[in-house]
């Protein structure tokens, strides 16, 4: 089975869905990797590194001849797509909710698509969930973006010049990037509290050392340990709660998000006009329309002496770990559809069937129920 990584082509994008750590592995199970010259570069990962590792080099213009999977991280372009032979099995970040076009030109062209995703979130996937672990990456660079524009030091200082207070943290959603900002605040000595409305994570956030802050809005969690969207009464208890609170803190990390939805509002422009200038907001959730009424996604601005990050893309800002986390995950998909690199796609897997996201054969209809003859006359009159 060949595997072909292109160099991604979308604007500020510097991860590589393979690293050389994961070719080798691939190459040793029984599978051919070609890839893009300079795919890795921006990574961190130069062309070397994928030779030593057993993969090929080519150029873009015949990369994708006698591949049979190609593996990337951002969704392709129309483009691209048209490239591809019928057949091919595509896996990256499809966006399988947000863009129904992309996956419908997937379908048509033939090829059977695995959105990262939509990999299930059960226990034996964990090794291929790439949310996770590019959640991860986002959690801890939200708060290095954060401590980096504030003009303030994280953690208490004694000094001869007397005693500098720490700063104060507050982080809304303990999912994986929220429970990840929390630790990093933490590490850096910031007095850190967190927010979420399914009180099943306290234990979590209070075992990270944070204080959980109850505003007295609760919500239910689906089964992929998303929160569930709070009723229009409880959105506004919870803006009004949190108009309240927010100005007590130096920095706010936002990371409220549900699959496929706007994210929710949780900060109106009322409370960051009440915030102390030299504040900081970094939203986790601007690609999706940000947690913060004043966001505006992909870019940075400052309101009422507030930075307001709305970066949409904070893992590509630590491409070489990014890629790292996000090619483990791709080689335990790899090795699950493929095993010893023969490709073997079982339908009736949960996995399988979870990420397969265009390409999937149609069940076959029910079989039309075979009339009964009577057996006797009696019945055949009844």
């Amino acid at each position: 089975m060949r595997i072909a990584v292109p160099r991604e082509a979308a604007a500020g994008e510097g991860r590589v869905a393979l690293v050389p750590e994961t070719v080798g592995r691939l190459v040793s199970d029984g599978f051919e990797v070609v890839v893009e010259r300079g795919a890795g570069a921006a990574a961190g990962y130069p062309d070397e590194g994928y030779t030593e590792a057993g993969a090929t080099l080519r150029e873009a213009g015949n990369l994708l001849e006698g591949a049979d999977t190609i593996v990337r991280v951002a969704r392709p372009s129309a483009d691209e797509v048209a490239a591809m032979a019928p057949g091919t099995i595509l896996i990256g970040f499809l966006s399988p909710l947000t863009d129904p076009e992309g996956i419908e030109r997937l379908h048509r062209q033939g090829v059977v698509a695995f959105a990262m995703e939509s990999v299930p979130r059960i226990s034996r996937a964990q090794s291929m969930d790439a949310l996770s672990s590019q959640a991860n990456v986002a959690g801890y660079k939200a708060v290095l973006i954060a401590a980096d524009r504030v003009p303030k030091l994280f953690p208490m200082l004694m000094t001869a010049a007397g005693t500098i207070a720490p700063a104060r943290v507050l982080v809304m959603g303990a999912g994986v990037a929220g429970l990840q900002a929390i630790a990093t605040a933490r590490r850096l000595g910031a007095v850190v509290s967190a927010f979420d409305v399914r009180p099943a994570v306290k234990e979590q956030v209070e075992s990270l050392g944070a204080r959980f802050l109850d505003l007295g809005v609760q919500g239910e969690e689906t089964e992929g340990g998303y929160a569930k969207e709070l009723t229009s009464e409880q959105q506004a208890a919870q803006q009004k709660a949190l108009e309240d609170r927010v100005p007590d803190f130096d920095v706010v990390i936002t990371t409220a998000l549900i699959p496929g939805r706007p994210a929710p509002r949780l900060i109106p422009a009322s409370a960051v006009a009440n915030m102390r200038p030299g504040s900081c907001i970094v939203d986790l959730a601007a690609e999706a329309g940000g947690n913060c009424e004043l966001t505006q996604p992909g870019i940075e601005t400052v309101r009422e002496g507030v930075t307001i990050v709305g970066l949409t893309n904070l893992p590509s800002m630590m491409s070489f770990h990014a890629s790292q986390l996000y090619s483990r995950n791709v080689l335990s998909l790899l090795q699950h559809l493929a095993p010893g690199g023969e490709l073997a796609l079982d339908f009736s897997d949960e996995i399988t069937a979870g990420a397969c996201v265009a390409g999937k054969p149609e069940a076959p209809a029910a079989p039309e129920p075979t009339p009964v003859a009577p057996d006797t006359p009696e019945e055949e009159s009844a």
